[in-house]
């Protein structure tokens, strides 16, 4: 995958309600797919991963 693309998770639907990240290597960016020129919030990668392996954890995937 090419870093610095926006992308969506396969598992959101159409209905607006998503948000979108971005791999930048030394950090990962997300923002609200809705209001893409508002702000990001920008996460350091080992933070992220311990968020996302924790909602696959509790039975949410992202």
């Amino acid at each position: 995958m090419r870093r610095d693309l926006w992308r969506k998770s396969t598992r959101s639907g159409n209905n607006g309600q998503c948000v979108e990240v971005r791999d930048r290597g030394a950090q990962i960016d997300v923002r609200d797919s809705k209001f893409p020129a508002a702000a990001v919030l920008s996460f350091d990668p080992v933070a992220w991963a311990t968020f996302t392996d924790s909602l696959k954890v509790d039975g949410i995937r992202a």
